[in-house]
């Protein structure tokens, strides 16, 4: 049963048509992800379905006594209001607490705010959580939802994918975030040139569905082109040919890709980025880190000691106020760190995209303000203009001489963002990059990285594409150290469910438990014989455990030789390649040996 029909819905704002004869149904129970380009026309089309907006021609209509709930991109929450009352409503408080789910939302996305306090002293993404958590309270038949992911960390939107997945209610949602729309939809929506393009399935689907209808009609074009060269020849010639030979053919998606190379060609960027960059990029020794300078805040590193190598590409995972912002800022020496060393290569050529959009003359020109940083930059083995680049993040023909402060705060984004590259750093620091970019500019974005050689350290909720780009993980999970993730965020969701993680010292090197105070080594060893084995077997185990973190310290070390030898054989790529591969076997050697350490850990309690 469909719960809302749009029949030949048109809609347009001045004289940009954003709807074009639109008709489409949604079924009770379906979940829908809406993706398109900014500012084509996904905001109006949830407008247009909530009856929020009447559309310019065309009908609109709902099943009687349809139950509707909408989170816009800006909430009407009245500041005056305790956010207790803003979120539950009347509901009394013997109501609410004794209801599991709504407790589980408030605890998720709101658990960390004073129910007591007022919402105009929020801040705007605790007014965003805020906001949500209201929705989701309520019972809904349908369900529409405008980037509910923004403000929310990893964590809260891993919450929330598995929430909305295991409600009854139909789900409209746009999100550039590609995880989250493989997580909860059924089906995709694409919003482009006026048209509501329709895909069964997830992001990923939608992907190989669109990259196959794009195949079959390029075969289709020159299919046709072949028939009028054919035409035209007989016209030539006088009698036509009697045979042919057929040039297409019909293939699953998968052809598209059968011969696809990697998405970066790891040896050939490890051999531009060590000649760029040498052998120290940055070593952290014995740091301490306070979130509010020395003493003040919450603690962010204590005395650790880290080290990155040229061409490493770090996703650094955290919730929100972990303090990687801060450890960013160390890097970019911006911040002091309390205690320990911060020691920096001498060819490091840093840039650092913050959260914070820098100051910008807002009479210039996009293009002017791009190209008096450089006219052509260098990326991997190809040359960009200023424009080249500008096109490549959404500023297209004319866009490029709009006036910077005729921009919008996503626009701006882009435009700090691309002068930053212009600059030919080669070491990035980025902060939440992906802020108010859609998912064709997210694609460019990460193609371009692809092909940049230098060290990149990521910080972003957006998980699609923290994994896309990086190649290691490492979190901040309060306990001043940073903790090695072999499993990438998976790995990190379920340590910080279950409250545990391999920490680091050094980025190949995890922690061992004997690193750990004596107390918590004698709880581990009850918790061990509390759970039935022996104090023999148990002895076993733990010695097992010291073989293989010995193990392990051997191959970090042979890990760290051989990328200083890769640095030293950056002009010889016959012997770098040789040097690869012996790397790719110490990983592989590595991966297996911490799993082994995990498998032990876990029924040890580590």
């Amino acid at each position: 049963m469909n719960l809302v029909n749009l029949e030949s819905v048109s809609h347009a704002y001045g004289p940009k048509p954003l709807l074009t004869d639109v008709s489409l149904g949604i079924e009770a129970g379906e979940r829908i992800g809406v993706v398109g380009r900014n500012g084509g026309g996904k905001t109006t089309l949830l407008s247009v379905i909530a009856a929020e907006v009447r559309p310019d021609s065309g009908r609109v209509t709902h099943t009687r006594g349809l139950r509707v709930g909408v989170l816009a991109q800006h909430d009407a929450l009245d500041p005056a209001t305790p956010i207790g009352e803003t979120v539950l409503g009347g509901r009394a408080e013997h109501e609410w607490a004794g209801d599991q789910g709504i407790r589980d939302i408030l605890g998720n996305l709101i658990g960390d705010l004073d129910l007591d306090a007022k919402v105009g002293d929020l801040s705007g993404g605790e007014r965003r959580r805020t906001a949500l958590a209201r929705l989701l309270i309520d019972e809904h038949d349908l369900i529409m939802l405008d980037e509910p992911t923004n403000h929310l960390d990893i964590e809260a939107i891993a919450w929330l994918a598995g929430h909305l997945a295991g409600r009854k209610s139909a789900l409209v949602v746009v999100t550039h975030d590609r995880w989250f729309l493989d997580a909860v939809s059924t089906r995709t929506w694409e919003v482009v040139d006026g048209r509501v393009e329709r895909y069964e399935g997830g992001y990923a689907a939608y992907v190989l569905a669109k990259a196959e209808r794009a195949r079959i009609a390029q075969a289709a074009e020159e299919r046709r082109q072949n028939l009028m060269r054919k035409e035209i020849a007989w016209l030539r010639r006088g009698p036509p040919a009697r045979t042919s030979k057929p040039k297409f053919r019909i293939e699953a998606a998968q052809a598209l890709i059968a011969d696809e190379p990697p998405a970066r060609e790891n040896v050939e960027l490890l051999r531009f980025a060590a000649a760029r960059l040498g052998k120290t990029v940055y070593d952290l020794e014995g740091v301490t880190l306070h979130a509010g300078g020395p003493g003040n805040g919450p603690l962010v590193l204590d005395d650790c000691t880290w080290q990155f190598g040229p061409g490493d590409r770090i996703g650094l995972i955290g919730v929100n106020g972990s303090g990687k912002s801060s450890v960013l800022r160390l890097l970019a020496e911006s911040i002091r760190p309390d205690s320990g060393r911060l020691v920096k290569g001498r060819t490091v050529r840093l840039a650092h995209l913050s959260q914070e959009l820098a100051e910008l003359d807002p009479t210039r020109r996009v293009l002017e303000t791009v190209e008096e940083i450089r006219k052509y930059v260098q990326v991997g083995k190809k040359e960009w203009s200023a424009s080249q680049l500008l096109e490549r993040l959404g500023f297209k023909g004319e866009a490029q001489w709009k006036v910077v402060g005729d921009l919008s705060g996503g626009e701006r984004r882009r435009l700090q963002l691309l002068r930053l590259l212009m600059d030919d750093p080669n070491v990035l620091l980025l902060d939440e990059p992906t802020n108010d970019l859609d998912i064709e500019t997210l694609n460019e974005l990460e193609d371009l990285l692809d092909g940049w050689p230098g060290t990149l350290v990521l910080v972003s909720h957006d998980r699609y594409f923290l994994e896309r780009v990086t190649d290691k993980s490492v979190a901040l999970l309060g306990d001043g150290r940073l903790s090695f993730l072999p499993g990438g965020v998976e790995e990190y969701l379920a340590r910080r469910a279950e409250g545990t993680a391999v920490t680091a010292r050094n980025m190949g090197n995890p922690s061992t438990p004997s690193s750990q105070p004596q107390a918590a080594q004698t709880a581990q060893t009850a918790q061990a014989v509390s759970a039935g084995m022996s104090a023999k077997e148990e002895r076993e185990l733990r010695k097992e455990l010291n073989r293989l973190e010995r193990q392990l310290d051997k191959l970090g070390e042979q890990e760290t030789k051989l990328h200083a030898a890769m640095a030293d054989a950056a002009s010889d790529y016959a012997k770098l390649g040789s040097l690869d591969g012996q790397l790719r076997d110490v990983l592989t050697q590595k991966d297996t040996v911490e799993a082994e350490w995990l498998e032990l850990a876990d029924r040890l309690g580590d």
